[in-house]
């Protein structure tokens, strides 16, 4: 998997949209100039090209005042009702006049059918180079063609801040002991199992509402919520079969047990800032903290594991000053 960043992939996704359409575009808009005033044999050229131009939704022109000339060309038929049409408010016509004669769009929500779209716009020139209209192409991100590999989450630490009320007024709460904190001894070997010989790939344990939640390898769409009772029965494992752990776990089974003990230290070296829920996916290797102060971090199992307890709740401010 390459691991790009978010904005990377889009970039790139929007250079090979960008490779597919401008050529054809520049090549039609020239055409179009040809005939600016001629509604008639605008549309008939608009309906000959619309086959050249990948996963285009409607292809129209516009005049110089972004008012359309002609109705929108689909693959298969004209659709009617856009002639006279004022499209020079819409989004993907900012920018496009007096910086560039190509522009391909941010992605935007369709007016009609609410739908992600980006539309490309073309200048249409005269021979004197004066602009006289506008070469527009929408298209619909649902018939874009997939690409090969998904965006890959970084799994560089992360920390988001919460609401700034609940942040404000921690020193006015203290952490109320849950049943899941007085029998950790019980569910912490039980959590262990299920993740190590049961299929949990991933695992969360909800401290202050003695709960816990479970996605299966066997069933990695649908979710599991454990009550107290079920998270302290040992009989709980019978009912999920038994599993190899994962050869895609970039977390060592050996390691598991250790996460969740720094879990279960996280929940009581401070009685005002505390771990509310704590999580690990063995497959990607991410640890998940939510604490009191409704700070929430996300950082590698292994670099969570080098993290001492001065680190969280260290005399620099630890958690509220980060």
């Amino acid at each position: 998997m390459n691991n790009r960043g978010l904005k990377e992939t889009i970039r790139l996704q929007r250079e090979k949209l960008t490779g597919m359409l401008g050529d054809e575009m520049h090549g039609l808009a020239i055409k179009c100039a040809l005939q600016i005033g001629d509604r008639v044999n605008l549309e008939s050229l608009l309906f000959d090209a619309v086959p050249r131009l990948p996963y285009c939704k409607h292809l129209y022109v516009l005049d110089a005042a972004g008012i359309q000339l002609t109705d929108n060309i689909t693959q298969t038929a004209v659709e009617a009702g856009h002639f006279g049409r004022n499209r020079m408010d819409r989004p993907y016509m900012r920018d496009i006049i007096g910086t560039t004669d190509f522009r391909l769009s941010e992605a935007y929500i369709s007016r009609n059918k609410k739908r992600p779209s980006f539309t490309a716009i073309q200048v249409i020139r005269n021979g004197s180079g004066e602009r006289v209209g506008f070469l527009g192409v929408d298209i619909d991100l649902r018939e874009l063609p997939g690409i090969k590999e998904a965006y890959q989450e970084p799994d560089a630490w992360r920390q988001i801040k919460g609401d700034p009320a609940i942040r404000s007024a921690v020193f006015f709460q203290q952490r109320a002991e849950s049943l899941m904190d007085k029998h950790l001894d019980e569910v912490l070997p039980i959590v262990n199992e299920l993740i190590t010989e049961r299929g949990s790939f991933h695992t969360k344990l909800h401290f202050s509402s003695s709960r816990g939640t479970i996605w299966l390898v066997d069933d990695p769409f649908s979710y599991r919520i454990l009550n107290f009772d079920e998270l302290t029965d040992p009989d709980i494992c019978l009912a999920y079969p038994k599993r190899d752990y994962p050869e895609r776990a970039v977390v060592p089974a050996g390691k598991v047990a250790a996460v969740f003990e720094i879990f279960r230290n996280l929940r009581f070296a401070d009685e005002n800032v505390y771990l509310r829920a704590g999580s690990l996916n063995i497959i990607n290797g991410m640890v998940g903290l939510n604490f009191s102060c409704d700070g929430s971090h996300y950082m590698r199992f292994d670099e969570f594991l080098r993290k001492n307890t001065d680190f969280w709740f260290g005399a620099t401010g630890g958690l509220l000053s980060q």
